[in-house]
C-alpha cells in the first residue's frame, strides 16, 4: 500500500489554482472551510434554491452559480449528492469545461459507474476522506486529519501531484493519503455501507432488540444492551483492533463472541454478503438507486418512514432523555 503524507505534497500547487467546491452539505462544507484555512483560493458553488445557501453565507462564503464556477475555476470539486451529480454535471458543468481543467470527486460513484463521462482532455481525480465531513472538519481544527483515498483516472499533466496537494490542504496529509483507484474506493464504500456500517449493523441491532423485548425485557433496558453499548465497543475496536478489544472486555463476553458469533454470522450470511458485493460491482445497485432517485424516491421515503417509526426509536428517545442527551 502506497501512502503519502503532508511532507510528500507540494502545497503550492493547489494554492496556485482557483478551486470551486460544488455543494455545501456533508462533505462540501468541510472541504471548503479546510481549503480556506489552508490559504487556498476557494469559492462555493450552489444553485439558487440550495438548502445550504444560508449555511455557506453564514460561514463567510459568497456562493456563485455552478455554471459560473465551471467557467471560471480550474478545479471543480464534486461534493453534490451522488444521485444529483449527473444531471447537475450535464446541465451546469459540461457546457463550460475546457481542456486541462480538473474534475475532482470526493467519492467515485458517479464517475466509476459512468453517470458522468468527461471529455478526454479533462483531468479526473479523486480525494475521498475516510469519514464524514463533520469528522474531517473537527480533525482539521484540532490540528489532525482523516486518511483519504487518492485516485487518478485521467492525467493530462500534473493531475496526480495536484490531487495530493489538495489532500494535504484539507488535512488528509496529516493522517495519510492512500493511493488507490476509483473502482476500489467506490465498490468498497458501497459494499461496506450496505453489509456492515449502515445496513448490517442497524438490522442486527433492531433484530436483537426485538428478540430481547419479545422475551420480556423492558424496551429501554434492551436499548442499552443492544444499541447504547455499541459505541463503547466500536470505539475500542477503532482504537485497538478486534484482538485489542478482546483484552478490554470480560472473559465471559470474549468467550460468548467465539461460540455465538458464528451462529449469527454463518455461511448463509456470508453468501448474502457475496451477493451484495456482486450487485455493487455489476452496477446493479447503482442503476437501481439512480432509477429510484429519478422516480422521485418514493421507496426511499417509505423505507425512511418505516425505520423512523420502529419501536426501538421510542425506547431510544426515552433513554437519551434520561441521560440528558435529548431534551
Amino acid at each position: 500500500m502506497r501512502v503519502l503524507y503532508e511532507r510528500d505534497a507540494d502545497a503550492s500547487l493547489i494554492k496556485g489554482k482557483r478551486v470551486a467546491v460544488i455543494g455545501y452539505g456533508a462533505q462540501g462544507h468541510a472541504h471548503a472551510l479546510n481549503l480556506r484555512d489552508s490559504g487556498v483560493d476557494v469559492v462555493v458553488a450552489l444553485h439558487k434554491a440550495a438548502r445550504r445557501m444560508a449555511d455557506a453565507e453564514r460561514d463567510g462564503f459568497a456562493p456563485i452559480s455552478v455554471a459560473d464556477a465551471a467557467a471560471t475555476c480550474e478545479v471543480l470539486v464534486m461534493c453534490a449528492p451522488d444521485e444529483v451529480m449527473p444531471d447537475l454535471y450535464a446541465a451546469e458543468i459540461a457546457p463550460h469545461l475546457r481542456a486541462r481543467q480538473t474534475l475532482m470527486f470526493v467519492h467515485g460513484f458517479a464517475y466509476h459507474f459512468g453517470f458522468i463521462q468527461p471529455p478526454a482532455d479533462i483531468n479526473v481525480v479523486m480525494v475521498a476522506p475516510k469519514g464524514p465531513g463533520k469528522a474531517l472538519r473537527e480533525a482539521f481544527t484540532r490540528g489532525g486529519g482523516l486518511p483519504a483515498i487518492v485516485a487518478v483516472a485521467r492525467d493530462s499533466g500534473g493531475a496526480e501531484a495536484l490531487a495530493y496537494s489538495y489532500g494535504a490542504a484539507i488535512g488528509c496529509g496529516r493522517a495519510g493519503m492512500i493511493a488507490s483507484t476509483f473502482k476500489i474506493e467506490t465498490e468498497g464504500d458501497l459494499y461496506c455501507e450496505q453489509a456492515v456500517l449502515c445496513g448490517g449493523l442497524t438490522h442486527l441491532i433492531r433484530t436483537a432488540w426485538e428478540v430481547q423485548v419479545e422475551a420480556g425485557t423492558p424496551p429501554e433496558l434492551a436499548y442499552f444492551d443492544c444499541l447504547h453499548e455499541v459505541k463503547l465497543l466500536s470505539d475500542l475496536i477503532h482504537e485497538r483492533g478486534i484482538a485489542g478489544m478482546h483484552l478490554a472486555i470480560s472473559n465471559t463476553a470474549e468467550y460468548g463472541e467465539y461460540v455465538t458469533g458464528p451462529r449469527i454470522i454463518d455461511a448463509h450470511v456470508k453468501d448474502a454478503m457475496r451477493a451484495v458485493l456482486a450487485d455493487v460491482q455489476s452496477g446493479k445497485f447503482a442503476n437501481q438507486w439512480m432509477a429510484e432517485h429519478r422516480a422521485g424516491a418514493p421507496n426511499l421515503a417509505k423505507l425512511r418512514e418505516a425505520a423512523a417509526s420502529h419501536p426501538i426509536e421510542s425506547a431510544g428517545r426515552t433513554v437519551r432523555r434520561l441521560l440528558g442527551a435529548e431534551p
